[in-house]
């Protein structure tokens, strides 16, 4: 792992991403690239526009200009304080900022190009509002970035025992590949689980698909403990979760039909969502 990308608001859950990109880069020497992203929609709202008509071009321009000031000034508030969140994580060198204005959908192809991982937090500066609910902006993340994406929760703790839920799939075999093959800074020494859920399927398919998992983890020279459980996918993967005191979740963000390759899949949503550690997902 070289280089991270951390994607920031300046919100609660953005500070604890900062942490555990800190975290991180203490593991793997990887620098840390932190974007903030002003929302070019603010400028647009129908407040502005009616003002531009109601009061002339001037007063609008005014507000446009103030508009950006602050957020000029917001931009370097939160460049100070990622800054001041990944020293007290112990990284203090290789740290770019970047601020840019439009949407972090449009912006991520420019900046995820050379990096390995990408990293968001669960929700955003309106958490408080919707705490039933994900982050839009970082579904959309999920959806667009073409890198693995770690989703963070809203708490920090060192990771120690890493779970692979295993489906036979195109995006949960590449986890896999990187799992055993690139490594997870801390899988040498953690405790690997990896699951397979069976919920009203095809019983000896998910063991099969268990065993595959398994075989490729003990080649690659570890020792996974490998459980197949039954039930509701993402109420039995958050249980299990809770029960073995699993610090990351591994899974595959999308299924195979056409339909669920526009969309995140619904099973990672419910996941990420009933889930209080990091996901770490891949497309």
């Amino acid at each position: 792992m070289n280089k991270i990308l951390v994607c920031t608001d300046g919100s609660d859950y953005a500070q604890i991403c900062c942490r555990y990109a800190a975290w991180l880069a203490a593991r793997s020497g990887a620098c840390i690239d932190l974007l903030y992203l002003t929302d070019i929609r603010q400028f647009e709202v129908p407040f502005i526009a009616d003002l531009s008509g109601s009061l002339g071009i001037q007063p609008y321009q005014d507000i446009i200009s103030q508009l950006q000031e602050m957020e000029r000034k917001k931009a370097l508030m939160i460049e100070e304080t990622s800054r001041q969140v990944l020293a007290a994580g112990g990284h203090t060198t290789g740290i770019n900022f970047h601020h840019r204005t439009g949407l972090l959908v449009d912006c991520l192809g420019d900046f995820e190009r050379d990096v390995d991982l990408v990293m968001i937090g669960k929700r955003g500066e309106n958490a408080d509002f919707a705490s039933e609910h994900l982050g839009s902006t970082m579904e959309r993340v999920l959806r667009a970035s073409k890198k693995p994406c770690l989703v963070t929760s809203r708490n920090f703790r060192e990771i120690g025992k890493i779970m692979l839920a295993y489906d036979g799939g195109q995006s949960c075999r590449k986890a896999l590949q990187y799992l055993t093959t690139e490594g997870w800074p801390t899988l040498g020494d953690a405790n690997f689980h990896i699951t397979t859920v069976v919920e009203n399927g095809d019983e000896a398919f998910a063991q099969k698909c268990l065993g595959e998992a398994e075989s490729v983890s003990r080649a690659a020279g570890y020792s996974p403990v490998c459980q197949l459980l039954h039930g509701h996918v993402e109420e039995t993967l958050s249980g299990y979760v809770e029960k073995e005191g699993i610090d990351l979740l591994v899974m595959g963000a999308y299924g195979h039909t056409r339909i669920r390759y526009l969309l995140i899949g619904s099973a990672t949503t419910d996941t990420i969502l009933g889930c209080k550690i990091p996901v770490l997902c891949y497309r």
